[in-house]
This record gives C-alpha cells, sequence and structure tokens, in this order.
C-alpha cells in the first residue's frame, strides 16, 4: 500500500558499504515509522516525541504524502549550561507515496504520547468484491 521512494538512504547505504562502516546506519531517522493494514484501514505511526501537536502539518497532494514537524529548543534560563545535546531541533519531514488504492480524501490523524498515528482508508474499489456466478437463465445482465 506504501510505495518508498527515498533516494538518499539508498545513497547513505552504498556510502557506508564503500567505506566500511559497521551498523546499519550512521544517524536514525529523526520520524521513525510503523505501517501496516489494520482491517479496511491503512496505518501510519511516526514517533514524534518533544513535538507539539500544533508544530505538526500533515499534507497530501495527489499520491504524495508529506508529514513536517518541528522540535522546537526548551526555553532554559540564562545560568543554564548545556553539557550534552544529542536530540536533533529543527524541522523534520517525511514524505510517502501512497498508492491508488487508499482513500486520500479520509484520512484521519490523531497526535497522543509522542506518536502521530495517521489512518486511511482503504479505497472501495479496491476491496474485495464477491461476484455471483448464475446459471443458464439465472445470469443476470450488468448495465452501465
Amino acid at each position: 500500500m506504501l510505495m518508498r521512494t527515498d533516494p538518499f538512504r539508498e545513497l547513505d547505504r552504498l556510502t557506508q558499504q564503500l567505506l566500511g562502516a559497521t551498523g546499519t546506519w550512521s544517524k536514525p531517522s529523526p520520524m521513525p515509522m510503523d505501517a501496516y493494514r489494520e482491517g479496511d484501514e491503512y496505518v501510519i505511526a511516526l514517533d514524534l516525541p518533544g513535538v507539539s501537536s500544533d508544530a505538526i502539518d500533515v499534507d497530501v497532494e495527489r499520491n504524495m504524502l508529506t508529514v513536517k514537524a518541528e522540535r522546537r529548543p526548551v526555553t532554559r534560563a540564562d545560568d543554564v549550561q548545556m553539557e550534552l545535546s544529542e536530540r536533533p531541533l529543527g524541522v523534520f519531514s517525511r514524505q510517502l507515496m501512497l498508492a491508488d488504492t487508499l482513500d486520500t480524501e479520509r484520512i484521519t490523524a490523531d497526535y497522543e504520547a509522542g506518536v502521530l498515528t495517521l489512518r486511511i482508508p482503504i479505497a472501495e474499489r479496491a476491496k474485495t468484491r464477491r461476484i455471483t456466478v448464475g446459471a443458464g437463465t439465472d445470469r443476470k445482465q450488468i448495465s452501465s
């Protein structure tokens, strides 16, 4: 249901192979996700810890789903000296190409406990239909 295109991820993988780097990725995605089908819906769950719901934008143009989120710095007192800062700040985005079998007009989004959950219904035309087969005089004519 999800068509993934990320040319930079493949480039990172090839670079690591050429340089002999160990491990799978040098830096994790700032927006890791799970995608799965649940009944008649396709569900995408993205981890966005430390992001407020008003700093998340979800857009769909044709079949391209874009999620943008901004992790803003925490306001600290003037006398605070930062010793270590590993959590990335700034604007992050992720684009996903959705299959034609999904109904992009009826996407819902919920944000709870740092997880953005998008639910995309499977389009009616993509659902399995049972077609009855008649014999002899039981046949029905389909008109258009």
